[in-house]
């Protein structure tokens, strides 16, 4: 990845956590993953964001496309996953899914949010660059 291109996403993803702390802050822990999802999407959408919600992206094995592939929480601008949870504590398998994603959809970057946490800057954010 060139440097302009990190820079940029670099960029994003700083904007994105942005708009998932203005979230969590006024939501606080406690709800399901979905209220989660559908105000962020709402937030980005109302900072300019392009926001796929539950993108269905469709897995390649042994050359034939597999439908049943996987589905990504938030698509931000066709560039950046990003995975929603709202666990006691994130996983290796969490983190695990989300470099799958990433490897699997040709997307460079991700953010994984756990909205489970007092202060979603502390410990609730994770970013995932795949190059």
């Amino acid at each position: 990845m060139r440097h302009e291109q990190f820079a940029e996403l670099d960029r994003l993803t700083e904007k994105v956590i942005g708009a998932a702390i203005e979230v969590h802050r006024a939501l606080g822990p406690g709800l399901l993953e979905s209220t989660h999802e559908a105000c962020l999407e709402y937030e980005l959408l109302q900072r300019g964001f392009t926001v796929e919600c539950q993108k269905f992206l469709p897995i390649v094995y042994k050359g034939i496309q597999v439908d049943q592939g996987y589905r990504i929480d938030l698509l931000v601008n066709r560039t950046l996953i990003i995975e929603l949870k709202v666990v006691e504590a994130v996983t290796p398998v969490h983190e695990a899914q989300i470099l799958s994603y990433l490897k699997h959809s040709g997307c460079n970057a991700g953010l994984l949010f756990n909205f489970n946490v007092k202060l979603l800057k502390n410990g609730g954010i994770r970013r995932f660059i795949f190059d």
